[in-house]
């Protein structure tokens, strides 16, 4: 990969962790900074991973690992409330490269796409309806809830994405480094298990 990738994939690692941007407006924000022409190539988003993990091994090794379990904690709350729509974690808090400023992607794989919806109502829970680009590429409803973090002490965004209940099986084929890219309860129940809580 020729240096200049490099540089930005750093300079977007650095707004990834610093500032809680997505890889994609990371991305385009540190080509603006750099005062880069707009059409500049960008780095794959494997490569702005590990450039965010070398940043936090460098910069958040002692702060990142308890945020991380943080968040994965209140995924499994959620999680659980969710439990009947086949919830499966995925993005940064399922890989391990989150901080306090990520927020948590949770997917849902319902029989009837409104159910998630209803569940929330029924339960109270203030939620903005939002749709995003799945992991198929195609359009998803999200449903956008600020969750309270006890660990934390402060509001997490939650994003619960419905999906249909036959897209589970390509949800789970692994990425192109060989990981499976999202994980269900007993799998983030195990994560927990097995991360030290410093």
């Amino acid at each position: 990969m020729d240096t200049l990738q490099s540089e930005i994939a750093a300079a977007a690692a650095r707004l990834v962790v610093e500032e809680g941007l997505e890889y994609g407006p990371a991305k385009r924000r540190a080509v603006k900074q750099m005062g880069l022409p707009q059409r500049t190539a960008l780095p794959d988003n494997d490569t702005v991973e590990d450039a965010v993990i070398e940043y936090i091994a460098l910069f958040c090794a002692d702060t990142q690992p308890a945020e991380l379990a943080a968040l994965r904690r209140l995924a499994v709350t959620w999680m659980e409330r969710m439990e009947e729509f086949r919830p499966h974690l995925g993005g940064a808090v399922w890989h391990g490269t989150a901080t306090r400023l990520s927020d948590i992607y949770v997917q849902l794989f319902c029989d009837d796409p409104k159910s998630a919806e209803i569940k929330l109502i029924d339960h109270n829970v203030d939620y903005t309806p939002r749709t995003v680009t799945g992991f198929n590429g195609e359009s998803v409803e999200a449903l956008s809830i600020s969750s309270m973090s006890p660990d934390l002490g402060e509001s997490i965004g939650v994003h619960l994405l419905v999906y249909d209940h036959d897209d589970l099986r390509g949800a789970l084929k692994r990425d192109a480094k060989g990981r499976t890219p999202r994980g269900d309860l007993a799998a983030v129940r195990s994560l927990l298990e097995n991360t030290p809580d410093e």
